[in-house]
């Protein structure tokens, strides 16, 4: 069989700028704290990998009015802070 055939050939397109964020929901983030969040407090709990910008995702309910620092917010989980009575901070990076 030539050599062509015999050699894997890949699918599909892999984007090299691809920017990975670990997900939080805003259920883990009411359970664990009470007043302020950032990455370095999700990474000290066990909730977000370390050196990966961290994304706030709108799944589960918020009561509390926390501060919420982390690199990126869902448009939901924006709203539900909010609404709570929180604040919203978007670190850049």
């Amino acid at each position: 069989m030539p050599l062509v055939r015999r050699v894997l050939k890949l699918k599909g397109f892999s984007n090299p700028n691809r920017k990975e964020y670990t997900p939080v929901n805003i259920e883990v983030l009411a359970t664990y704290f009470d007043a302020d969040v950032t990455p370095e407090a999700l990474y000290a709990h066990g909730l977000a990998h370390k050196g990966r910008p961290v994304k706030v995702l709108g799944r589960g309910q918020i009561d509390k009015p926390l501060t919420v620092k982390a690199h990126a917010f869902s448009a939901a989980a924006k709203a539900k802070i909010e609404a709570a009575g929180g604040r919203v901070e978007t670190l850049g990076g």
